[in-house]
């Protein structure tokens, strides 16, 4: 088949990606775009690639012998909310098979230079957010939402499990319909489509006042900057920060599915869901 006459579909998980590597190598393919959504119409071919953890595997191995940093960057690059990610990624993973890992040395190399450019876009924004999620309690357990735009839960999970280890508390991914859960000292990443939580409760509304209170009681009036705090805090995080949102701010409505709501049995109910408690 000629290189362009084929999409290549999958499940949008980075081992599905591994998987469209193996599949155009196995059949000499070179597929013009990647999709990742459920249905894909198009006017040229589309293989449907399925999800393989062996095939997956092979693949990863193969590169981390070509080259073991070459592997990281396309893997955090997949995190990326970089323009045509697939197709950058799968160039990168062909020029490191073919030529090893010696054009990492060069961040302007055409391959590289895109991966480099959205990594560096993805890590300031997890530097970001380290400092900007806010939790609130919903029934003894830490809740917060974010709305990124790179997929960074997986990069945010170390530090705030570890900062955090004596707690129960969820953050959830607005914009990738991730959930983040975490109680006992274990972590789980899943899929949730929709989030229901319970209005906050009368405390978390004290507490909620009295953290904006602080933040407006220690600006000094005359030494406000907008542009200076737009750079520090950018206003698309502010959606998710208590201090620039009612106090008695209502959490967004939806449904969460009986799955996540059962990966952590526990006590407490924010919107009927147990609270976490120690995973099995």
């Amino acid at each position: 088949m000629a290189w362009d006459e084929v999409i290549y579909q999958y499940d949008g998980s980075f081992e599905g990606f591994l998987c469209c590597i193996y599949e155009s190598y196995i059949n000499k393919e070179f597929p013009i775009a990647f999709s990742g959504d459920e249905e894909c119409f198009s006017l040229y071919a589309v293989r449907c690639v399925i999800t393989d953890a062996d095939h997956a595997r092979r693949v990863m191995r193969g590169l981390e012998n070509r080259s073991a940093s070459g592997a990281n960057v396309l893997r955090r690059a997949f995190l990326t909310c970089m323009e045509d990610k697939e197709a950058h990624l799968y160039a990168f993973a062909r020029k490191l098979f073919s030529q090893g890992g010696a054009f990492l040395k060069n961040q302007s190399d055409e391959v590289y230079h895109p991966l480099a450019k959205a990594i560096r876009h993805m890590n300031g924004e997890v530097e970001k957010l380290r400092g900007f999620v806010r939790f609130s309690d919903y029934g003894g357990v830490l809740g917060a939402e974010i709305e990124p735009k790179n997929r960074v839960l997986p990069l945010l999970r170390s530090h705030f499990c570890n900062r955090c280890a004596n707690e129960a508390f969820f953050i959830y991914d607005r914009t990738h319909k991730d959930l983040l859960l975490y109680s006992g000292g274990r972590s789980r990443i899943l899929r949730v489509d929709r989030l229901d939580l319970n209005l906050p409760g009368e405390e978390e509304v004290h507490y909620r006042a009295l953290w904006k209170r602080f933040y407006e009681t220690i600006a000094i009036k005359e030494r406000i900057n907008p542009r200076l705090q737009d750079t520090h805090m950018p206003k698309r995080y502010r959606n998710t920060m208590t201090e620039f949102l009612p106090a008695d701010h209502e959490c967004r409505k939806s449904a969460i599915p009986a799955k996540a709501a059962a990966a952590f049995p526990g006590s407490a109910a924010p919107g009927g869901i147990p609270a976490p408690g120690t995973l099995r």
